[in-house]
């Protein structure tokens, strides 16, 4: 395997990594986005006000996007396994 071929097997894993980990921060950062604003209009300066609802959303987002992450990385690992011949010869 030429390394061309390296190059795109380490460009697939940092996007499956980049997609796993976008899926569960994202939610949270939205979150976050509209209580800072929601704290901000009302002055409200309460530190679990802020915690406590993206701790929420983010359970909430690994858990209904469990499966699908799991697919994700199985598919990852097929594509892996089915190279090891061109990367042995």
């Amino acid at each position: 395997m030429d390394p061309s071929g390296f190059v795109d097997v380490l460009q697939n894993t940092f996007a499956t990594v980049a997609l796993l980990v976008s899926a569960a921060i994202i939610p949270s950062l939205i979150v976050g986005l509209c209580v800072a604003v929601f704290q901000a209009t009302t002055s409200i300066n309460e530190q679990t006000l802020s915690f406590l609802p993206r701790l929420l959303i983010t359970i909430a987002a690994i858990a209904l996007g469990v499966n699908w992450g799991l697919q994700q990385l199985m598919d990852f690992f097929t594509m892996i396994i089915t190279m090891i011949p061109e990367v042995v010869n």
